[in-house]
């Protein structure tokens, strides 16, 4: 029996989510980078709090810089532009849980904008955090959670499927 739920385009794009690690030179449009932003933002809250601090990367040195220093993330060197996701860790004890809702918005919002982007971790790595806190002289209470390349695929990348019914329990375990 055919789904007819596969074809809607929200749930397309989430199940078309794809890690992409090569770019094309082609910048990111503006309109394209607030669209990214505004669907983070859209993700859910914890009691609302919105921990989240968003930073968006288009510096080439800066880019570079993160690229030779994070040991997963060696793609800034040709992606055009990252956004880091990055939290208050004052405002609450699961601000990681609250920037991770957000990643996830902007990594199938690129989707369903025709681009690539990838997670790359930072938390809960202490020297990956470092990295950033020092790129961007950020403020003590605030961390980040990943580096995400973002730019146009350059090659044909295929999304996997993941779907497995024995990771399915219907009351039980």
């Amino acid at each position: 029996m055919e789904n007819k739920y596969l074809e809607i385009p929200a749930i397309k794009a989430i199940l078309s989510r794809k890690s992409v690690r090569r770019y094309t030179e082609s910048q990111v449009e503006d309109q394209k980078i607030e669209t990214l932003l505004r669907c983070g933002m859209a993700a859910p809250s914890g009691k609302n709090i919105q921990p989240w601090e968003l930073i968006v990367v288009k510096d080439r040195e800066k880019l570079n810089a993160m690229a030779e220093a994070l040991p997963y993330a060696k793609m800034l060197s040709e992606a055009p532009m990252a956004i880091i996701v990055c939290a208050d860790i004052n405002a609450c004890d699961y601000w990681y849980v609250d920037a991770s809702a957000v990643t996830e918005n902007i990594l199938i919002a690129a989707e369903a904008l025709g681009l690539g982007a990838v997670w790359t971790a930072t938390y809960p790595y202490p020297e990956r955090m470092d990295v950033v806190k020092n790129v961007f002289a950020l403020p003590e209470n605030v961390a980040s959670l990943c580096v995400i390349p973002v730019g146009y695929p350059a090659k044909d990348y295929q999304p996997r499927d993941k779907f497995k019914t024995e990771k399915i329990h219907v009351d039980k375990y």
